[in-house]
Order: structure tokens, then C-alpha cells, then sequence
């Protein structure tokens, strides 16, 4: 059996009043966390356990990020740092939207959070109950919005849930897990080379200044999280654009949703 340490860890992370201890409560069940319209009500971070339906993993509910301006009281600068800390020390982040209010610049820097510490990320766009004038194609448009923002980010899965129904919440729950499994994914360096390789072959990097790029070698590296180091005979000519495609090659070929993954260009 797996210790409590080894077991996954989801931070159910956004801004204050999205509605994280109203998920968590709704998962097991109890009114652990305070829950309350006031914001900062959940000062410190919770480590609670969840073992039901077949899943086991530790749930981190924080304390709502806000921008630092906001950030009047010692106490809620210290629930601030905690929530940074909560999102370091976890492997999965939830981050929770307000329906109600849209993704904002704040959901768009805590997202940003997650994504530089390379952890696993899914949206869930909290609320969706309280939405009103609901037409057909409002979750795709309101998905789509997301999507424009987070932009080039297109790789995190986007669920609309309640916690106040409890609307596809264990859903949300399986797709996080899926999304941790992704993140400890190794592909062997054959595999990878012979995926990859013709792509670049057909599709090299554009000449630059008369000089033809090659890329010749690809492996993972051996890090915790999805690493690549493709060789080449000048990578320092490979620009933004081919790296973007080099990735969404990587993607189209192995599952990586939910999931940052790094990409670095070595000499050979």
C-alpha cells in the first residue's frame, strides 16, 4: 500500500470565492472546510485524504490567490505564500473558475503558476448552475474564451462542474489522475527517434542566413516531469514557431493533455 507521501496530490488552487472548499466538502463529504462568501475564510492550506470510488490521494484545499495590491493583512499575505507553496509541493493543480465571472487576468497568473512549476493542470469552471441565459453553444463559447487566453497553452483539459450539485465531479477527479499518470510517462528513445525523426525530416526547421538546420537525435531526459533534448547541427537557429511544432508533434503523438512539458535543442 501506498504511504500518504507516495500517494498522488491535487491542489485544488484559484481565486479567493471560486468555490475550492465548497468542491472539497462535496467530495468527502463533511464540512471540514469553513465555507463562507467572506474572502480569505480559508486561511491555510488542508491536506485531507480521499480514499472513495476507487481513488486514493491527498487533496490540498488553499487559500484563495488574490493579486499582491489586495493584500492587506499579514495573515492573508502568509495564506498567499501558503497557496504558492501548495502548488510547489503538489503534483496535479485544479485551478477553479467562477463561472459567473469569466477567467480574469487572476485565474490567467495563477494558471501561469502552475504551468512554471510544471504541474499537471485541469480547469474546472465551477458554478456553471448559476450561469444564466444558457444557448446551446455557451460552454463552447466560454471554453473557447479560455482556450484564447491561455493561448499557446491549448494542451489543459477544460471540465464545467458544480460542487454545489456535485455535477461531474468525480469526472473532474478522473481526469486529474489520468493527467498525473501523464506526467511520470517515459518514452523510449527508439520510439521516439523513429516516431519523430521522418516528421523533421519532411518538415525541417527553416534555413537560416543559407544554413540548413538538421535535427539528428531525440531523447527524454531523465527528469520528473516531461523533458525532451532534440540534437542538431545548429540549434541555436531553431526559432519559436518550429519549437511550438516540435511540441504539437510531441502531443499528437503521445498523450501529454493536462500536461507542461519542456523541450531543449543541443549541438551534436
Amino acid at each position: 500500500e501506498e504511504t500518504e507521501d507516495e500517494l498522488p496530490k491535487l491542489a485544488v488552487i484559484g481565486r479567493p470565492n471560486a468555490g475550492k472548499s465548497s468542491f472539497i466538502n462535496a467530495l468527502i463529504g463533511k464540512e471540514r472546510n469553513i465555507v463562507t462568501d467572506v474572502a480569505g475564510t480559508t486561511r491555510d492550506s488542508l491536506m485531507t485524504r480521499f480514499s472513495s470510488f476507487g481513488f486514493d490521494f491527498n487533496l490540498v484545499d488553499t487559500a484563495g490567490l488574490r493579486k499582491k495590491a489586495k493584500v492587506h493583512e499579514n495573515l492573508e499575505f502568509y495564506s498567499v505564500m501558503r497557496s504558492i507553496r501548495s502548488i510547489e509541493n503538489s503534483d496535479v493543480c485544479l485551478l477553479m473558475v467562477d463561472a459567473t465571472r469569466g477567467f480574469e487576468a487572476q485565474d490567467l497568473s495563477i494558471f501561469s503558476l502552475a504551468e512554471k512549476n510544471k504541474k499537471g493542470i485541469v480547469i474546472l469552471v465551477n458554478k456553471w448552475d448559476l450561469v444564466e441565459n444558457k444557448e446551446t453553444n455557451t460552454m463552447k463559447e466560454f471554453e473557447q474564451q479560455i482556450r484564447e487566453k491561455i493561448a499557446p497553452s491549448h494542451y489543459v483539459p477544460i471540465i464545467f462542474v458544480s460542487a454545489l450539485t456535485k455535477q461531474r465531479l468525480l469526472k473532474a477527479l478522473e481526469l486529474s489522475i489520468e493527467v498525473y499518470k501523464r506526467r511520470a510517462t517515459r518514452i523510449t528513445t527508439s520510439v521516439l527517434n523513429e516516431t519523430l525523426l521522418p516528421i523533421f525530416e519532411a518538415t525541417p526547421p527553416p534555413a537560416t542566413k543559407g544554413k540548413f538546420i538538421k535535427i539528428k537525435y531525440c531523447t527524454q531526459l531523465p527528469t520528473a516531469t516531461p523533458a525532451f533534448a532534440f540534437f542538431a547541427n545548429l540549434p541555436q537557429y531553431i526559432k519559436d514557431p518550429y519549437k511550438r511544432f516540435v511540441e504539437n508533434k510531441l502531443r499528437e503523438h503521445f498523450n501529454f493533455e493536462g500536461v507542461p512539458i519542456q523541450i531543449y535543442f543541443r549541438k551534436k
